[in-house]
C-alpha cells in the first residue's frame, strides 16, 4: 500500500483521533480511507441535488399556490407511502 502524508489543522486532527479513540476506526489511516471511498456516492449526490435545483430555477414561476403546492406534495407522499406499505417496504 502507498504512503501519503498530509497536514491538518489541529480541530480536524483532533476530530480523525476523536474517531479513533471512540473505537468507529482502528486507525487514523482507516477513518481517510473510508471518506474518500464515500466521497464519488457524496458527489454524484451533490450533483443530482444540483441538477434539481437547477431544473427547479429553469422551470421558471408556477402558477400554483402555495397552498396547492403543499396539497400536491401531501397527495405524493401518501401515494409514496402506499406504494411502499404495498411493496411491505413502509409503515
Amino acid at each position: 500500500m502507498a504512503t501519503m502524508n498530509i497536514s491538518l489543522p489541529i480541530p480536524m486532527k483532533e476530530w480523525v483521533i476523536a474517531q479513533e479513540a471512540a473505537g468507529k476506526y482502528s486507525t487514523a489511516s482507516d477513518y481517510v480511507r473510508e471518506l474518500i471511498r464515500r466521497d464519488p456516492e457524496y458527489a454524484a449526490q451533490t450533483a443530482r441535488l444540483q441538477a434539481l435545483v437547477t431544473e427547479g430555477i429553469e422551470s421558471g414561476i408556477s402558477d400554483l399556490t402555495a397552498e396547492e403546492v403543499l396539497a400536491r406534495a401531501d397527495e405524493e407522499y401518501k401515494r409514496q407511502n402506499a406504494l411502499l406499505a404495498y411493496r411491505g417496504c413502509g409503515p
